[in-house]
């Protein structure tokens, strides 16, 4: 008979999440998890599988948890020139916010991991393409609504606006002066006509 587990499979992997995100994946030991996540190796591994594996769980939890974050900030605004400029303000305002700069996620693990692991590549690129979408959609919204010019490539905008969320937070970890960021923002949201 298989004894139930005795710990919080959902906080264990939040923990593991938490300490991922903050170190990456080769500078997090096994001890580093086994403390955070207050359960020992055995039940790391029962639970988990490697720390590979542990890896992969905690950045899928996390692209679900971000992908639902970026919906609901959108969604959040009443036009979409608004939800966009107040998305990017966001990222830009969390960065330079006192505390530990951990950026995303996703994005420290297609810095560290993607270019030399496919299945890790995959993972960034499908978030990504997730994001992309959601973008989309809301510039095909505004599109709709006459807010945007009937014209406008929804599919490359997403996309560009994309890349800019993708560059900011990878050039925020040597925090460059903050207007040289906010620039680079307000001319990219231009595009919004």
């Amino acid at each position: 008979m298989v004894r139930p587990r005795e710990f919080d499979e959902e906080k264990a992997l939040d923990a593991a999440m938490q300490l991922f995100w903050e170190k990456g994946f080769e500078a997090t030991s096994l001890s580093d998890l086994t403390s955070k996540m207050g359960i020992q190796r055995p039940s790391i591994y029962a639970a988990f599988g490697d720390k590979k594996q542990l890896f992969e769980a905690a950045l899928r939890k996390y692209t679900q948890s971000h992908a639902a974050n970026v919906r609901a900030r959108l969604q959040s605004n009443s036009t979409v020139k608004e939800a966009f400029c107040n998305f990017f303000e966001g990222i830009v305002a969390e960065e330079y916010e006192e505390g530990p700069n951990r950026g995303c996620f996703c994005i420290n693990t297609m810095v560290e991991l993607a270019p030399h692991d496919e299945k890790f590549a995959i993972l960034t690129r499908e978030h990504q393409m997730y994001l992309s979408a959601v973008f989309q959609e809301y510039i095909e919204r505004g599109i709709r609504s006459g807010e945007l010019e009937a014209d406008t490539d929804a599919k490359a905008l997403a996309q560009t606006l994309v890349s800019l969320m993708i560059g900011i937070t990878v050039m925020m970890k040597s925090r460059p002066e903050r207007s040289f960021v906010e620039h680079a923002v307000a001319v990219t949201l231009m595009l919004l006509k």
